[in-house]
């Protein structure tokens, strides 16, 4: 007997090692996943900030941010403090930038992480307790009179431009700048130029020409220079894209014999989903009738992720003087909306869940290349501590948008095992995709479809 059962147990491990091999090979990596990092060095003064200005401009993309070295100053002693209010305190040399943290931040950034950014006073020089969150940017011009010095900045930069211009010009540029933003005097910037500012930049800002791309001169009135790079970027933007939408097709084609697990619950079946369901799916149903019926199916849907919710036991006295050994919930209950279909949603979870927490997502495919975009993103400080997170979107067809979404949820730290993705109808490749990249998620669905269905929930139940 205990032979049978050692047989059995190594059987069921195999069996398990096997599922979770399948499980490994189902990678995605979103489309902010290594992100394109151009470094822009050059002197103080030199335009590069106009430079990475007029490139973001050029490119008039939602995804393209411009991130200053300028805030990875380190904070400074009393002491250095007060010579640097004197101007007497070196603020352009490599030991002045926490270069340690900016490795960090950009190999977070590179992974497809969300990051904080410090914020730098330089009327006090000290970082301030606040940060600014950094999240799923597609490219960042990383600009900084030392963006090219750091060897380990350099292995992280895909293209890096140095730009060049006249001292005299240089020096006029800084005297505004400091004078008009960072609370100095024309007397005290001079001086700094010619004590610090001006050696720094012959020992390690101009050497750094030695490791650019490409050297720009004129700065941002440089138009060719600007195409050029412009261009670059987007080539490398649609190489991006069209490998993303290659790794869903292949994802795709090795899930034909995925099996889903019990934590996907299909409702499909029981009489009163079936009757709703042949409600909406009829064209002659009226908008009023429509929205009635949606709602009502959305809360028996809400109603099921429930059940995926934790619950702690307790006891309670009743009117009558009676013990009852019930439950009470473990933790807090949130809905993060996948917009636009996912808003049509929130009347029956509201109904179901009056108090509920909601966030935002905004996923739309390109027109042109198909490929799902993050827009939109507005989450609760505190997620990462909510006992379950629903997503809500009514239609899932390809699985694209429901691997963004997730993925956003667990790139801001919410644990894969509490999200419930809530949907109506949900394609069969689409579920296989989302369940096999993120196994521990819940689903909870009403129907199963065909992957050739295209999305029209939203439409009907906003009149579109």
């Amino acid at each position: 007997m205990g032979g049978v059962d050692l047989l059995k147990l190594s059987t069921l491990s195999s069996a398990q090692n096997a599922a979770d091999a399948a499980v490994q090979k189902a990678h995605y990596s979103p489309p902010w996943a290594h992100l394109s990092i151009v470094g822009v060095a050059g002197s103080s003064g030199s335009g590069k900030t106009s430079l990475a200005v007029e490139i973001v401009k050029s490119l008039n993309l939602p995804w393209v941010i411009i991130l200053s070295i300028d805030s990875f100053y380190k904070s400074l002693t009393p002491e250095q403090n007060a010579q640097a209010h004197l101007n007497e305190y070196d603020l352009d040399s490599p030991e002045s930038i926490d270069f340690d943290l900016l490795v960090e931040r950009l190999h977070d950034l590179k992974q497809g992480k969300r990051t904080d950014i410090p914020i730098y006073s330089f009327q006090e020089h000290q970082r301030l307790d606040k940060t600014v969150s950094i999240y799923s940017p597609h490219v960042i011009l990383l600009e900084g009179i030392l963006a090219l010095n750091d060897p380990r900045v350099l292995e992280l930069l895909d293209i890096k431009i140095y730009v060049e211009a006249d001292a005299d010009v240089c020096l006029s540029r800084r005297i505004v700048r400091d004078v008009r933003e960072r609370g100095r005097t024309i007397e005290g910037t001079i001086k700094q130029w010619f004590r610090y500012v001006k050696p720094v930049f012959q020992r390690y800002v101009e050497p750094q020409r030695e490791v650019a791309d490409l050297i720009v001169p004129r700065g941002m009135q440089n138009k060719m220079a600007i195409t050029m790079i412009v261009n670059q970027i987007r080539q490398t933007l649609k190489e991006k894209s069209i490998r993303h939408n290659a790794e869903l097709e292949r994802l795709g084609q090795q899930l034909e014999d995925f099996t889903l697990s019990e934590n996907a619950m299909i409702l499909d079946g029981k009489p009163q989903i079936a009757g709703i369901s042949t409600i909406l799916r009829n064209p002659i149903t009226s908008q009023l009738d429509f929205i009635f019926y949606f709602d009502r199916l959305t809360a028996l849907l809400v109603e099921k992720a429930l059940d995926c919710h934790n619950y702690v036991s307790t006891e309670v006295t009743t009117h009558q003087g009676y013990t009852y050994n019930g439950l009470r919930s473990a933790g807090k209950v949130s809905a993060v909306v996948v917009l636009r279909g996912g808003s049509c949603m929130e009347t029956g979870l509201k109904r179901t869940i009056p108090d509920c927490l909601t966030g935002r997502l905004l996923i739309q495919s390109n027109y042109r290349t198909g490929e799902p975009e993050l827009h939109y993103l507005k989450l609760f400080p505190d997620l990462t501590e909510h006992e379950t997170v629903m997503l809500l979107d009514p239609q899932m067809s390809s699985g694209g948008a429901a691997l963004m979404a997730v993925k956003v949820l667990v790139d801001h730290g919410v644990c894969e095992a509490r999200i419930v993705f809530v949907t109506f109808m949900a394609g069969r490749r689409g579920l296989k995709r989302l369940m096999s990249v993120f196994p521990k998620i819940k689903v909870v669905a009403a129907n199963i479809v065909g992957d050739g269905e295209r999305r029209w929930l939203e439409e009907r139940y906003f009149g579109c």
